[in-house]
């Protein structure tokens, strides 16, 4: 079996030797540099990485990084997308070889971020490890593999790959990229959610609730998770301007969308807690704490499944007067949170109060 790691890169000097190293066992390792002004591409050279050099005019991921797969060898088997702050775990390349059984894709876990404790934040499951031929990248940016037959996929047990980007770099081309991407495929859901989100990120909440608005009217627009998400970022943007009824009205609409998902309820939860409305607190963390079973989609947010659903229902227990459960409760958020000494307080305020 013959497996290529390819990759897109620019001014990534800081993960370029980590990145060759992570790709050794391939047997092909190609890298398309897009106008480095840094010293990666001499870092990789100096690795083995055979790299090529072109600038890709206007920008777009889906043209670099189908420049870049048109690098490799037509003879490869399978293809690593990999980017240069991504880590593949030890034994990648006994996991693909045991998995590609009759497949032409595999999904593997995959680490999006960490939490400051470095636990897993969030993880789900992608899926750029491709056949040679038949696949390419779609849209400007979030940019995803296109195949042109029904793709046969499986899992690959064991294979990791983990993300630990540089927090300084900018994702100022995102914005423009993404209502591109929009303007293009006008009915394409996914890149109509992560528009709306985008404006969340820059504040511009108007163009935010707008947007996802129009995301969870769209007849394309079948996934409830993905939907819920919107509820829940157009309830943070009427809450940054101040109009908490908006924020209370969506996030009701968010948990009606998906009550299976921690996360609405968290939100809505976090709400009440601002209100001093104990007995609303204590009704949303009942039931998201319910909810055991994390889904692994990106839409899952680790705060919803840490210490803090315990943390919100004892305070809301002790309000409440309930203060034995409260007590329990703040012992299960300090299980998850071992080092927090703001929950080591408030159990021993809890304990002894009269």
């Amino acid at each position: 079996m013959k497996i290529a790691v390819y990759a897109i890169c620019k001014n990534e000097e800081k993960f370029a030797s980590r990145w060759a190293q992570t790709a050794a066992e391939a047997d092909e390792v190609v890298v398309l540099d897009t106008g480095s002004e840094d010293n990666s591409v001499a870092l990789l050279r100096q690795r083995g990485v055979s790299v090529y050099e072109e600038r890709v005019e206007p920008w777009r991921f889906d043209v670099a990084r189908n420049r870049s797969l048109e690098r490799v060898s037509a003879d490869a088997d399978v293809c690593v997308c990999l980017d240069l702050d991504e880590v593949l775990s030890p034994g990648w390349r006994q996991a693909i070889e045991r998995a590609w059984q009759g497949c032409d894709q595999l999904e593997y876990r995959y680490v999006w971020s960490f939490t400051p404790d470095g636990s897993d934040g969030v993880v789900f499951y992608a899926c750029k490890i491709h056949a040679r031929h038949g696949f390419r990248w779609i849209h400007p940016v979030h940019e995803v593999l296109s195949c042109d037959h029904t793709p046969r996929i499986a899992r690959a047990g064991g294979l990791q790959i983990e993300h630990h980007p540089d927090p300084a770099k900018s994702r100022a081309q995102y914005l423009p990229l993404l209502e591109l991407a929009v303007r293009e495929d006008p009915h394409n859901d996914r890149n109509m959610h992560y528009l709306g989100r985008e404006y969340l990120f820059r504040g511009r909440y108007g163009e935010c609730i707008d947007t996802l608005k129009r995301h969870v009217r769209m007849p394309e627009a079948t996934w409830a998770d993905e939907k819920c998400a919107s509820f829940r970022y157009m309830a943070r943007a009427y809450q940054a301007q101040g109009q908490a009824g908006e924020a209370e009205r969506y996030l009701l609409h968010a948990v009606a969308m998906a009550p299976h998902l921690r996360e609405g309820w968290v939100e809505l939860g976090r709400l009440y807690y601002a209100r001093e409305d104990w007995s609303g607190v204590a009704f949303c963390m009942t039931r998201a704490l319910r909810i055991e079973n994390r889904p692994d989609t990106y839409i899952s947010e680790p705060e919803s499944w840490g210490a803090l659903p315990w943390d919100l229902l004892s305070l809301a227990e002790y309000h409440l007067g309930l203060r034995e459960k409260a007590v329990e409760a703040v012992q299960r958020a300090i299980e998850l949170a071992p080092d927090d000494p703001r929950l080591r307080e408030n159990l021993r305020l809890m304990r002894s109060a009269d």
